[in-house]
């Protein structure tokens, strides 16, 4: 790599300065002053020189001599040789291997002894697997509760010193906020119980848009959680927008500041505190403050309940004759065409069908969602995000099992 034109390096300023010392010419004083130095630096580069000629105009490493916290050579040494002799053990059974050895001595953190071994080239970097991602969702909604959006704002400290995890939940449409719970962590527990209240205060909407954060999406085929699985299961379909871009969930997040500006600061002095100033907030927001995006009327004028109501039991899911369908064991695994491959642990007990598009090609759905392509050849399942583009007729798939649920439950309403 070269200088920039014009640009004198530090080593040629440092080579000048010896220069003009050996011309016996300038005092040190005049010196230092020329080349904008202290006397103190002048002396030492000096110095250098004189000790170790042209080679004293580099920089000298800035490595201290002695390190008391240094991991005794004798321990490193024993640490490689149990990592040789157990190669898949981690630097902590390996600690604790050496403590029971000897517990008198000091042996460095789990930590450091990960460093060491890496440095040793005794650990094999992981590749890290992220699923692929279908793209920003499309889809508008058409009306109160066809879709929903939910989030986890960002935690914040209460007056107390605990945190506060916000789970809220809005619905596009007619920006009507239907929640607003206080969580002391993200907890799926807490989504399960949260997400149920609603639906049986609201009702089920068509769509749920989410990002693809813990509990709302996970690395499993399809980023399947246990919560997507469970709103699969209702009839409502999961959609993820692309990792990094909360703008492709924008009215939620617009929600987010004003949440932010008028419920959060100051913050309450404790978690109950907090709520209490949630539900402040949403009665606020959806019956006295007018929004523009929907012409200045309040969401509670707007929104109304889903005429689809939370089921009290959810029946297996029915799926099309000509499906091959099978149950996943508790090792997320099936067997089909005499071979037994791994679909996904978040699926397990439950049935999954493979609907058959070409030789020995197979869709495989969870109910009317399209997680994966299964080709018998290879006996693998591709990653349907990744391999096959999303196409129209998943969309349809949802569409028709949620007009279906309607004409069950009210069939005056639904031509």
């Amino acid at each position: 790599m070269y200088p920039c034109p014009g640009k004198v390096l530090l080593s040629e300023q440092r080579q000048r300065f010896i220069e003009d010392y050996m011309l016996n010419y300038y005092s040190i004083t005049e010196l230092a002053d020329r080349f904008g130095i202290s006397r103190r630096t002048a002396h030492k580069w000096i110095n250098r020189y004189k000790k170790h000629g042209q080679e004293g105009y580099q920089e000298l490493s800035r490595r201290p001599h002695v390190c008391p916290w240094q991991t005794d050579a004798a321990i490193v040494q024993e640490l490689v040789k149990l990592r040789k002799a157990h190669p898949h053990w981690g630097p902590k059974k390996l600690l604790d291997i050496m403590e029971q050895r000897d517990s008198g001595r000091q042996l460095p953190s789990v930590p450091t002894g990960s460093r060491i071994l890496a440095r040793e080239g005794l650990v094999r970097p992981r590749r890290r697997y992220r699923r692929a991602h279908p793209g920003c969702p499309k889809s508008i909604p058409q009306g109160p509760n066809d879709i929903w959006a939910a989030d986890y704002k960002g935690q914040f400290r209460l007056k107390n010193g605990s945190y506060c995890f916000p789970l809220t939940v809005s619905d596009l449409a007619s920006r009507y906020v239907l929640g607003c719970d206080a969580h002391p962590a993200i907890s799926l527990e807490k989504s399960f119980t949260h997400f149920r209240r609603l639906f049986e205060t609201y009702g089920l909407p068509n769509r749920i848009r989410t990002d693809n954060g813990v509990p709302f999406a996970s690395n499993a085929l399809a980023r399947l959680s246990q919560l997507s699985v469970w709103f699969i299961k209702l009839g409502i379909y999961p959609e993820l927008i692309e990792p990094g871009k909360p703008q492709q969930n924008g009215v939620h997040e617009r929600m987010h500041r004003t949440l932010k500006q008028e419920a959060t600061i100051p913050p309450g002095s404790s978690l109950r505190g907090q709520q209490r100033k949630f539900d402040d907030f949403r009665e606020e927001f959806n019956e006295v403050r007018p929004h523009e995006a929907i012409g200045m009327k309040r969401p509670a004028e707007i929104y109304q309940s889903s005429s689809r109501s939370m089921p009290k039991r959810i029946d297996r899911y029915e799926y099309p004759a000509h499906y091959l369908v099978r149950r996943v064991s508790r090792g997320g695994t099936i067997r089909a065409f005499n071979h037994q491959f791994f679909v996904s642990n978040t699926l397990q007990e439950d049935y999954v069908g493979l609907e058959e598009v070409d030789d020995g090609v197979y869709d495989l759905y969870f109910c009317f969602y399209q997680i994966g392509r299964y080709e018998l050849r290879l006996n693998k399942i591709h990653d349907i995000v990744s391999k096959v583009g999303l196409s129209r007729r998943q969309v349809d798939h949802a569409s028709t099992y949620v007009l279906r649920i309607k004409c069950e439950l009210c069939p005056d309403t639904v031509p």
